[in-house]
């Protein structure tokens, strides 16, 4: 046998036995919901249909529909409360196995049926943290998605310039959880949506937005009365319009 071919046999039987095996369990990843249950957001016409898309959402990672990550860890928790820092709960992943898309969103409304009256980002991220650290979950890939109008609001906000506001945003507990932190802030307004991007400070965290226009558009891909599993038109456009792959860095 020539050299080459030698290498070329010894490559292949390299790839073949590095290849998992078929019942092998997915890589670990981490899902972290967080629904905005503040007035602002609640009282527009896109709470409840950011509630419907959760629950496809994380039906569909739960899953790992049509080649979406399987998370192996998923948690829902709420953004804000009654005052900063206010602990919440972070419902795990065992709460969500074995139900339906319309069951998990029967749940998400069950479970958060208060109104907070802030809007807190920088208590979800810290307790977040703290939630990974605790679970040992710091070297998997870490997706945050939050559902909300993406306002911040705390006391005194409202004296402050947009860019002070946003500035205030803290991302720091984020920054080194995992070697992949994504940070997706989903159904805010286009303006907001820039300000996230240009105005939230972060080194290693990925940010990506999407406002509330395009985030509506789920419902023409949806075919009702039709499994998750076999809607492959919902599916992709998860997989293209929420789930894109986002470079670190800010958007100019």
């Amino acid at each position: 046998m020539r050299p080459r071919m030698r290498v070329g046999v010894a490559l292949l039987g390299l790839l073949v036995s590095c290849k998992p095996p078929q019942n092998a369990p997915p890589p670990r990843s981490t899902l972290v919901v967080g629904l905005d249950v503040s007035g602002s957001f609640r009282q527009t016409p896109h709470f409840n249909d950011a509630l419907d898309f959760a629950a496809l959402y994380i039906y569909a990672h739960l899953h790992g529909l049509h080649g979406l990550r399987q998370a192996t860890d998923i948690f829902v928790g709420s953004l804000g409360g009654e005052r900063p820092g206010q602990p919440k709960t972070f419902h795990p992943i065992q709460d969500l196995t074995e139900k339906s898309p319309g069951q998990i969103a029967a749940s998400l409304r069950a479970w958060f049926p208060e109104t907070d009256p802030i809007t807190d980002f920088n208590g979800f991220f810290e307790r977040l943290s703290v939630h990974i650290r605790r679970q040992n979950l710091v070297l998997a890939p870490l997706n945050v998605v939050m559902f909300t109008d993406g306002q911040p609001d705390f006391p005194g906000a409202g004296h402050l310039s947009t860019a002070a506001r946003f500035a205030k945003v803290d991302m720091s507990p984020l920054e080194y959880l995992s070697r992949s932190v994504s940070v997706r802030v989903l159904y805010v307004r286009p303006q907001v949506a820039q300000n996230w991007e240009r105005m939230v400070k972060r080194q290693r965290v990925r940010i990506w937005t999407q406002d509330s226009d395009i985030m509506k558009g789920w419902r023409r891909h949806e075919l009702l009365g039709v499994p998750l599993e076999q809607q492959d038109s919902l599916l992709s456009w998860m997989d293209k319009i929420v789930d894109f792959r986002v470079r670190r860095g800010k958007i100019i």
